[in-house]
């Protein structure tokens, strides 16, 4: 009989195991299709790749998930300063050298913004995420403003605008909060 009742107590305890990984899991699912059905400038399926680098996503709540999303846009803005830097090494025009030293500054000003985004979150501040989250999610825009006025392509425009698709998802769901 104690056999039996340790079988009972594993299969409750794989039941509500399972229940929970999937109620998180499809917190991520439904978060997708929620902002894929109501953003047109993001799907589903993009909203899905953006998380699938963090395996934690699979199982996060809503404020995990945002979490995760500052995360994730903070790697992308230390990547792009970084190739904002490399770019600048090897400028030899002056005016583009300055613009490039001014979007370093902004991309700067863009890692702090994302790491108080995670403090607030985490500390339930939930006005404050949104106001950095929008802050940051200016920053490529003014640096790419600089370029435009100069009537040349922004070099990191493909960065830029991956940034601020995952700020836009960031958004989205730490608005249903």
């Amino acid at each position: 009989m104690p056999q039996t009742m340790g079988a009972c107590e594993a299969l409750s305890c794989l039941v509500l195991l399972s229940l929970l990984v999937s109620s998180s899991a499809s917190t991520l699912d439904d978060a997708c299709k929620s902002l894929g059905a109501s953003n047109e400038d993001i799907s589903y399926d993009s909203c899905i790749r953006f998380f699938r680098a963090f395996s934690a996503s699979a199982t996060a709540d809503k404020r995990g998930l945002v979490v995760i999303a500052a995360k994730i846009v903070r790697a992308e803005a230390a990547n792009t300063r970084n190739r904002i830097n490399a770019l600048k090494a090897s400028e030899t025009d002056r005016k583009i050298a300055r613009r490039l030293s001014h979007c370093h500054a902004l991309y700067t000003s863009t890692l702090h913004l994302l790491n108080a985004v995670a403090k607030a979150i985490k500390s339930g501040h939930l006005q404050d995420a949104e106001a950095n989250l929008n802050a940051a999610m200016e920053n490529p825009d003014a640096c790419e403003e600089g370029f435009r006025e100069l009537g040349v392509r922004p070099p990191v425009a493909a960065e830029d605008y991956e940034f601020t698709q995952g700020c836009s998802i960031a958004l989205a769901i730490a608005s249903t909060l």
